[in-house]
This record gives structure tokens, C-alpha cells and sequence, in this order.
């Protein structure tokens, strides 16, 4: 771990500091391209746009511009450590937009008093950007945050926490069910964790058919229930009508865990007491809530994912908010709805049953992959999912009605 350490405040300071720089697209050699560029040419742009808005997408980089913004209070596993220690993982989810999605980004880590002024900052430089990704803010201060930033703002906002955690989950749980030979309709689902990502993925898992009283949320003081008197608003939506009040209650014939919690928190007595065939996904990073060796050595029937790369089934967000991102700025979309988030789910659902092509097998370091109980989510280094995700991302917000312009012609072809 020390080597590893060392190799990562390497990586991170050479040659230059840190992961992003800004390229010129325009060509800034001669008088006449500077005049082109400043003054007096730019003054034809900006004519312009202050007669259409929307000139600023044909004018200036604004169409391929995602901000990704933080005030660091949930920073990784690390906690709230403020906002400029979160700069690294910023510049890191700008570095992973261009990387697969071709998208220029930006990181922008805001120091507030108060969520309002967060809100109010955010609000009011949104113009500048074609997309803005909200990344490590606390619940449940980012629920707010993001529903006021969604009514403010006139471009798509996106809690990649919430939601990018949220469609990989959802493929990937959907798809495990469809080869334990159950249906999403009938799952009972235990979800540890009760922050951002855990209600999120709950609220999509219904949206893609599950029952929400089928669904058994805990937090730190157990059960989330009716007779509970400490429980926020988005906890109440999850809070059952029972008399369970223990992990070991509600996991008992359960189908489905999901673990958005923290290290060490299944025990394999508890994972005993699932239904025959369930599914485990311990997400917890960089320890998940019970080890794979130990899951396999409890249950032999089981299919598990983790969020760490060297186990089968990652759950990871790359596999969605570039592509995302990508299909909702090519047809100006004005936000990410639910029917944007179910088409990226069924997308990335898709793909991983579709034979892996040669170069994605030699980038897993793997002889073979097939959809099964170790292959239920496709691999991030996957050509496909670019294509696929961001299409049918972009179809779903103009059949949705929030797109402001048509597909590009021959689009992803």
C-alpha cells in the first residue's frame, strides 16, 4: 500500500500537476487569427448570441462543456474534508468524461455558508456549461440541491451519486435476477444504507417495476419503519409498516441485498438466511460489506457484484454518466429525466448479454466472458457503450419531449 501510494501522489504530480489542461481548438499563429479570436472578430459571436441564446451552441464550446461541481462535504469514502481537497476526484470525473465520452469538462469546488448559497452560486453560473455533474455532497442537503438546481436551471443537472450508482445498479441487479430465474416484481429487497445512493437506487429499482413495500431500508439504528419519529423526508419513503427491526429480521427469504453502507456489515449468517438463488450487491468501497470469498464460501447459489475492479460484476459509474451526458448535450436536452435513466438502463442491460468483443476481453485481462453469474454488467472499457447508451439516452428526451433539437443525422453511426 505504501508503493501504491507513492505510485498515486506520482501519477498526480508528473509531469505537470494534476489530471486536466485546456487545448485551443482554433488556430492562434498569426495577426489575422487573433483578430479572428478577439478583437475585433469576436465581436460577430457575441452579436449573435445576444440575438438567439442559442447561438452559443454554434459559436463557443458550450455544447460539450460538463462543470463538475462539489462543496466536498461526502468526499469518496473519505467524508467531508471541504472543497478543495476534493479538487483530485473533480479533476479525476473530468478526466473520465473526456476519456469515453469526448467531452470537455471542468471541475469547480464551491466554498458556502448555507445550501442556498451553494444553490444560488451553481444556479448562477450555469449558463456557461452544456451539462453540470454534481459529485460528492451529502445527503440529505444533495436531494435538495439537485431539485433545486433541476427547477432552476435550463441545462441537465445530475447527481452522479445518486443516479450514476443508481442505472448501473438497476441493470445490473435486473439482469442477476433474470438468471437467479426471478422477477423484479417479486423481489424482496433489503437495502443497507439509507444515504443518497441507497434511496436513489431504490427509487429507480421501483421505477423499473419493483414494489416499494417489497423493499426493507435500514439506516444506523436499524429498520427504517411507520413507528419511527427521527426520520427525514426521503427516509419516510421507505419506511415500512413492520415489526422487523434488525438486519437479521428483514434479510430472512430475502431475494435481493443491496449494500450501500459500509465494510464488513453482512455476516455470512445473515447471508444464510436469503431465499435460495439471491442476488448480493456490497458496494461499499473500498471494503464491501461482506468479501466475496467469504459470500461464495456461505452460499454457492448466489450472484454478487462489488464496486471494486478486481471482482466480477463492478458496479461502477463510468458505465453511465459520460454516456449519459454525451446522448442528453447532443440534442440540448434541458435535463436527465426518468425516462433517460430507464433507457440507459436498458442499454447497458442489453449490451451485457451480447457476445464481448476480442478487444474488450484482452483490456479485462480475461479468456472469455458470458452473460451469467460473473458477467452481469458489461466492462467500462467496452466500445459499445458510447454508441449504444448515448443514443438511446438522446431518443428517450425527444420522445420525452425535453430535447430542443433532433437527433444529429447518422447519429453514433
Amino acid at each position: 500500500m505504501s508503493d501504491f501510494r507513492e505510485q498515486a501522489l506520482h501519477y498526480h504530480s508528473h509531469p505537470v500537476p494534476g489530471k486536466i489542461s485546456i487545448e485551443l481548438t482554433k488556430p492562434a499563429e498569426t495577426v489575422q487569427d487573433l483578430a479572428l479570436a478577439y478583437s475585433p472578430g469576436v465581436a460577430e459571436p457575441v452579436r449573435e448570441i445576444a440575438a438567439d441564446p442559442a447561438n452559443a451552441y454554434k459559436y463557443t464550446g458550450k455544447g460539450n462543456m460538463v462543470a463538475v461541481i462539489t462543496n466536498g462535504t461526502a468526499i469518496l469514502g473519505l467524508g467531508n474534508l471541504g472543497p478543495l481537497a476534493s479538487k483530485p476526484v473533480m479533476e479525476g470525473k473530468a478526466l473520465l468524461f473526456k476519456r469515453f465520452a469526448g467531452l470537455d469538462s471542468i471541475d469547480i469546488e464551491v466554498k458556502h455558508n448555507t445550501t442556498e448559497d451553494f444553490i444560488n452560486t451553481v444556479a448562477n453560473i450555469a449558463d456557461t456549461f452544456g451539462g453540470i455533474n454534481l459529485e460528492d455532497i451529502k445527503a440529505p442537503e444533495c436531494f435538495e440541491i439537485e431539485k433545486a438546481l433541476i427547477e432552476r436551471c435550463s441545462i441537465p443537472v445530475f447527481h452522479d451519486d445518486q443516479h450514476g450508482t443508481a442505472i448501473v445498479t438497476a441493470a445490473g441487479m435486473i439482469n442477476a435476477l433474470e438468471v437467479q430465474g426471478k422477477d423484479i416484481e417479486d423481489a424482496i429487497i433489503v437495502c443497507l444504507g439509507a444515504g443518497a445512493a441507497a434511496v436513489a437506487c431504490m427509487e429507480l429499482l421501483i421505477k423499473c417495476g419493483a414494489l416499494r413495500e417489497h423493499i426493507y431500508m435500514l439506516d444506523r439504528k436499524g429498520v427504517i419503519h411507520t413507528r419511527r419519529d427521527d426520520l427525514n423526508e426521503y427516509k419516510q419513503l421507505f419506511a415500512n409498516n413492520t415489526d422487523k427491526r434488525t438486519l437479521q429480521d428483514v434479510i430472512a427469504d430475502a431475494d435481493v441485498f443491496v449494500g450501500v453502507s459500509g465494510p464488513n456489515l453482512l455476516a455470512p449468517e445473515d447471508l444464510k438466511l436469503m431465499a435460495d438463488k439471491p442476488v448480493v450487491f456490497a458496494c461499499s468501497n473500498p471494503d464491501p460489506e461482506i468479501s466475496p470469498e467469504l459470500a461464495h464460501s456461505a452460499r454457492n447459489d448466489l450472484i454478487m457484484a462489488t464496486g471494486r475492479s478486481d471482482y466480477p460484476n463492478q458496479v461502477n459509474n463510468v458505465l453511465c454518466f459520460p454516456f449519459i451526458f454525451r446522448g442528453a448535450l447532443d440534442v440540448r436536452a434541458s435535463k436527465i429525466n426518468d425516462e433517460m435513466k430507464i433507457a440507459a438502463v436498458d442499454a447497458i442491460r442489453s449490451i451485457a448479454k451480447e457476445p464481448v468483443p476480442v478487444e474488450v476481453l484482452k483490456a479485462a485481462g480475461v479468456d472469455k466472458l458470458e452473460f451469467g453469474p460473473e458477467y452481469i454488467i458489461p466492462k467500462p472499457m467496452d466500445p459499445r457503450l458510447l454508441p449504444r447508451i448515448a443514443k438511446a439516452v438522446a431518443q428517450a428526451a425527444i420522445d420525452s419531449g425535453v430535447a430542443r433539437i433532433d437527433m444529429p443525422e447518422n447519429y453514433m453511426a
